[in-house]
């Protein structure tokens, strides 16, 4: 406020100089001091007035000042009251809350207190109990040692009149009583042994039936057995002429490409890829899927196509591997199996698809091994990796069996499975406990009816074996395997085949048939040797 005053009386003694130097320069000195004295004396009086203007002004802002900070001054007052008030409430429910767990401790231990009190009382009646009874036993031994020791005297001279009438001493008794213990307990033994042998081995036949019957129930699967063809669908017959090409090139340059054989005859808006590979079927058919939606079709092009095929191939393959073992909750594979999984979606044996064989063998493993009390998981890993050999291209010397062993150990699976892949077929000697559980779970996989193309190809097989076999003795005639191969009827020339070479020849053939063939059951030779007298009336 001193400032402004000052530069009002500056901007005043300004205005007079100003004034006085305009008078002054008219040389109207005497006038010019009049109008300047009067003119500082107004400036002087507006000073005055200008100044006492601020006064009340500064007055009023400092009375404006002073009531926002009482005002302000209440307000924070009256929140930090608020505030004590708050956290004064809280730190009384904290206390409340805190004597009535105090209080609550205090009546658990108090309640303690009584019941060790009580425990304690219990336990002085009980020991003093206690003491009564042992002193009572101590009587009743006291008593039963006297009767002992003269049990003792009484046993001890009916001894001594035993052996006075039977000529042997004790000891000599005894040695004879314990030999003829030893010969009863001996044969009881091999009598128990024997009665226990045979009702295990009835158990173990009916519980091992059971377990199997009941793993097969619980798992089910599809038996559709796959072709080796795949049928392509156009949407005209127009297109077969883009894809034959000129002079058949493009259809030359895609089975050079993809090593199947492309059948396009007269079905309507379709066409056939044939091949025993599905995998390759594979790469063919989405091959002309992308060519026909592409309309594209020449060798150079068939070719690019084919490669990006087989790329994206690959990328399924692992998908479907990875999607396999999640679905199977196996864990902890190596990257490298799963894609050999995977590659099992296009592989079959004897028409079984090998992805879903693999699979069905791996569930009922682990059903079976649940019954037996066995390691599950560790069990359906082996079922899931036991044909893993069909689809490798490493050593195809090796049987699958022992390749697919040779796999697992490569990339550091357990021993228990590495055993059990490799001896399914009985290539390797089983030596844990899993490996037989694979063994008759692949068994049941493939013995499915319908599973397998197998089946059929190998009675027909066997039953023209048998018949061959037969037919390739001297002086047989005619020879038929009846009854599904379990009987084999041999006719022989009466001219050439005596009745006791008859004879000699059922045994050889029976004897050739079990040392040379593989069947189940039994297998009936019959020679049937007759003489027929034919005469023709004219």
């Amino acid at each position: 406020m001193g400032i402004g005053i000052t530069a009002i009386i500056g901007i005043a003694t300004l205005v007079i100089g100003f004034f006085v130097g305009k008078l002054l320069t008219k040389g109207n000195v005497d006038q010019q001091l009049a109008a300047a004295k009067a003119t500082e004396e107004k400036a002087k009086k507006d000073a005055e007035s200008l100044l006492s203007d601020a006064k009340r002004k500064s007055e009023n802002i400092l009375r404006e000042a002073q009531t926002n900070a009482e005002n302000t001054k209440k307000e924070k007052m009256y929140e930090a009251k608020e505030h004590f008030l708050k956290l004064k409430e809280e730190h009384t429910k904290e206390i409340a809350e805190k004597d009535r767990r105090i209080i609550e401790n205090e009546g658990k231990q108090k309640a303690k207190e009584q019941s060790l009190n009580a425990k304690m009382e219990n336990f002085s009646r009980k020991e003093k109990e206690m003491d009564e009874l042992k002193d009572q036993l101590n009587a009743q031994l006291e008593v039963a040692r006297k009767k002992r020791e003269d049990l003792d005297k009484a046993h001890e001279a009916h001894i001594q009149q035993l052996e006075k009438v039977a000529q042997l001493s004790a000891e000599e008794a005894k040695a004879q009583l314990v030999e003829l213990l030893k010969d009863k307990a001996r044969t009881d033994a091999m009598a128990h042994i024997k009665m226990v042998m045979d009702e295990a081995q009835l158990k173990a036949n009916k519980e091992s039936k059971k377990i199997i019957i009941q793993s097969i129930q619980r798992t089910a699967a599809e038996v559709a057995i796959e072709n080796t063809v795949s049928v392509f669908n156009l949407t005209s017959d127009d297109q077969k002429g883009q894809i034959i090409g000129r002079e058949g090139r493009n259809i030359r340059a895609l089975e050079a490409a993809t090593g199947v054989e492309i059948i396009v005859d007269d079905t309507p808006e379709a066409i056939i890829i044939s091949g025993y590979d599905a995998y390759r079927r594979e790469i063919a058919r989405l091959s002309l899927q992308r060519l026909v939606s592409d309309g594209r079709i020449h060798p150079a092009r068939i070719e690019e196509v084919v490669a990006k095929t087989e790329k994206q191939l690959e990328a399924q393959i692992l998908e479907i591997g990875e999607r396999t073992v999640i679905d199977l909750g196996i864990h902890g594979l190596h990257p490298e199996l799963i894609r050999i999984v995977g590659k099992m979606r296009f592989r079959s044996s004897y028409g079984q698809n090998l992805l879903q064989h693999s699979r069905e063998v791996a569930n009922l493993c682990a059903l079976m091994a649940s019954e037996l009390g066995l390691n599950a998981k560790m069990a359906k890993r082996a079922g899931l990796l036991h044909d893993i050999g069909k689809v490798s291209d490493e050593d195809p010397e090796l049987s699958h069996a022992l390749l697919g062993a040779k796999l697992c150990e490569k990339y550091g699976e357990h021993p228990s499975i590495i055993n059990a892949v490799g001896a399914h077929h009985d290539e390797m000697e089983m030596t844990y406990i899993i490996s037989p559980i694979i063994q008759a779970c692949d068994a049941i996989s493939g013995a499915r009816p319908g599973a397998r193309r197998e089946i059929l190809e190998s009675y027909l097989k066997r039953i023209n074996e048998l018949e061959t076999l037969a037919l390739s003795y001297q002086g047989v005639n005619k020879a038929y395997a009846i009854q599904a191969g379990r009987e084999l009827r041999v006719i022989v020339e009466s001219e050439k085949v005596t009745d006791k070479e008859s004879e000699e020849m059922s045994f050889k053939i029976a004897q050739q048939i079990q040392d040379e063939m593989t069947y189940p059951g039994q297998v009936k030779v019959t020679v049937i040797r007759e003489l027929r007298s034919v005469a023709v009336a004219k």
